[in-house]
């Protein structure tokens, strides 16, 4: 038996990288999996990619708006949601004296308010025994010089996370985040070979995570096997914040 077997399953930035990852494993676990992008190229490659019951949605998830007519689809058709990942997010350079509003804005908007809005939407369509995983990072921990916008953006989810668990208990609802770590997408494919070769020998297992690593992070903290397991954090970093 599959581990999402007759689960409904809604991600939020599911269609490239970790989050097209994540729904592709959630597809092929059993798991009738939604999940979302802005770009119709996009979803086109990723539906042409996921084996299993996949269903795109295009929606622009930082718009209230938007994510209201997530839900309302996913009831019309699905009637309900056992798993919610939060995967969309964005991450841009800006030193401490570069940092402006509209960057502050942004950054929070997709990373922390969408999130929070995410959740309030979904939260009819969740029962008993459903789960939140929300994709965070381990920048929540780290002072990365230029990215502290997006570093507290990550840290606030991860409290989210807390409160969320404390809020939700008695519902049966679960709530976790997954924090990755150097993770070989198109956006580390753009950084330079010194760069890369940098970070790489930072990290004990000497090498950058793949999507599909986190991914079977997710999938854990998605089923019931993680049903004793709430509020946590769990790091695919390859060791690089743990020693």
């Amino acid at each position: 038996m599959s581990k999402l077997d007759n689960k409904v399953a809604l991600i939020l930035g599911g269609a490239k990288g970790i989050g097209l990852a994540i729904s592709q494993r959630f597809a092929r676990e059993g798991a009738t999996t939604w999940f979302t992008s802005r770009r119709d190229e996009e979803l086109n490659a990723a539906s042409h990619t996921i084996v299993g019951n996949a269903r795109p949605l295009r929606a622009d998830v930082s718009q209230i708006s938007e994510l209201t007519r997530i839900v309302e689809t996913i009831k019309s058709e699905s009637g309900q949601i056992d798993v919610l990942v939060i995967n969309a997010g964005m991450s841009e350079y800006a030193t401490l004296d570069e940092i402006t509003p509209a960057h502050f804005d942004q950054t929070f908007g997709l990373n922390v308010r969408s999130p929070l809005f995410g959740l309030q939407a979904a939260l009819p369509l969740m029962k008993a025994g459903a789960s939140v995983v929300l994709i965070g990072s381990i920048a929540d921990v780290l002072g990365t010089p230029g990215y502290g916008v997006y570093s507290a953006s990550k840290a606030a989810l991860r409290s989210f996370a807390r409160t969320w668990t404390r809020e939700l208990s008695a519902r049966g609802i679960r709530i976790n985040v997954v924090a990755p770590g150097p993770i070989d997408t198109d956006m580390m494919l753009a950084v330079s070979d010194e760069v890369r070769n940098g970070l790489t020998s930072t990290i004990p297992l000497a090498r950058m995570g793949k999507p599909e690593e986190v991914a079977n992070a997710a999938l854990f903290l998605a089923s019931d096997e993680s049903s004793y397991i709430a509020g946590a954090e769990i790091c695919v970093d390859g060791g690089l914040t743990q020693v």
